[in-house]
C-alpha cells in the first residue's frame, strides 16, 4: 500500500547483501567461460582470501555501518580513516619500509583533510560531533579491517589477478553473513521490492566497481600509498553532492580537499629509500 511505512534497512543486511548480490553476478561471469579453473587457487592462498574476505570486507562494512548508525557520518569517516596510521606503523614494525617524514607527513595531511572536509573541524553543529563508545569501537574496528585488507590484500594480488582475488574474497563475506544473518531473518523484515532493487544495484555500485579498481591498485601500489590514496573517497562525496545536488562546498571544505589531494602527492614523490622499498614483498598479517 502507498501509505505502508517502509522498513528502514538494517547495517547488517545492508552490508550483506552488497557482497552476496556482487558475487551472484561477478561467479557466474567468471566462470561461465573457463570454469572453476579461472577462479582456482592453491589451499594456503585460497585461505589467505577467506580470511581477508571475513576480516577485511565483511568486517570493514559491517563495523562502518555501525559506526554510522551510532554516532554520524563525520565520526565514521574520520575514525576509518585512520586506517593509514595502521597501515604504517605495521609496515614499520615489521621493517618492510623505513619510517620516513615524507610519510608521516603524508598521513597526517590526508586525516586532517578529511577532518575539514567532511566538517569536524569547524563545525558549527554540535550533532556533527556526536559521540558514542560503541560507535567509535565500531568505526576503529572499521579502521583496522580496512588496514587488514589493504595489507593482506598487496601480498596475495602480488600473485593472482584481481578478479580471482575478488570472487573468493566476496564468496568468503558471503558466506560469512550466512552464518551471522540466516535467510530467513533477512526475509523477516518484509522489504518492497523497491528496497530489493536499491540494494542490488547499490551492490554493484558500491562494491564490484570500487573493488575491482582498488585491487588493481594494490597490484601496484604498497599499501601505504594506495590507502592514502583511498581517502579521495570523501572528497568526491562532497564534490558530487555539489555538482548534482547542488550542495555547497564551504572555503573551510575547500581547504580539506586541497590538503588531501597534497597528501596523495606527497606520498608518491620518490623517497631516499624508493630503489630499496621497489623490491620489498609485503608478508601477510599474521
Amino acid at each position: 500500500m502507498s501509505g505502508e511505512a517502509l522498513h528502514p534497512i538494517d547495517p547488517i543486511i545492508l552490508s550483506q547483501t552488497r557482497t552476496s548480490f556482487s558475487l551472484l553476478v561477478l561467479l557466474p561471469i567468471l566462470v561461465g567461460r573457463r570454469g572453476w579453473q579461472r577462479i582456482k587457487m592453491p589451499k594456503p592462498d585460497l585461505i589467505q582470501c577467506l580470511v581477508l574476505g571475513m576480516l577485511g570486507v565483511a568486517a570493514s562494512n559491517y563495523f562502518y555501518y555501525v559506526a554510522i548508525q551510532k554516532t554520524s557520518v563525520a565520526i565514521a569517516i574520520i575514525v576509518q580513516y585512520t586506517a593509514p596510521v595502521w597501515v604504517l606503523l605495521y609496515v614499520v614494525a615489521r621493517r618492510h619500509q623505513k619510517l620516513s617524514l615524507q610519510k608521516v607527513a603524508a598521513v597526517g595531511v590526508a586525516i586532517t583533510g578529511i577532518a575539514l572536509t567532511i566538517g569536524i573541524i569547524g563545525a558549527k553543529s554540535a550533532s556533527v560531533l556526536r559521540l558514542n563508545s560503541w560507535g567509535f569501537i565500531a568505526a576503529l574496528l572499521a579502521s583496522f579491517s580496512f588496514a587488514f585488507y589493504n595489507v593482506g590484500g598487496h601480498r596475495i594480488l602480488a600473485r593472482y589477478d584481481r578478479w580471482r582475488v575478488l570472487v573468493w574474497t566476496l564468496a568468503s563475506a558471503a558466506t560469512f553473513w550466512l552464518f551471522v544473518n540466516p535467510p530467513w531473518k533477512v526475509m523477516a523484515a518484509h522489504y518492497t521490492p523497491a528496497q530489493w532493487a536499491f540494494l542490488f544495484i547499490f551492490s554493484v555500485i558500491s562494491v564490484l566497481g570500487p573493488f575491482s579498481l582498488y585491487f588493481l591498485g594494490l597490484q601496484h601500489l604498497e599499501p601505504t600509498r594506495a590507502i592514502i590514496a583511498s581517502c579521495l573517497e570523501p572528497v568526491f562525496s562532497i564534490l558530487l553532492a555539489a555538482a548534482f545536488l547542488g550542495e555547497d562546498v564551504r572555503p573551510i571544505q575547500t581547504l580539506g580537499i586541497v590538503l588531501v589531494l597534497s597528501a596523495i602527492v606527497i606520498v608518491q614523490l620518490p623517497g631516499r629509500d624508493a630503489a630499496s622499498q621497489e623490491s620489498v614483498v609485503i608478508d601477510p598479517i599474521e
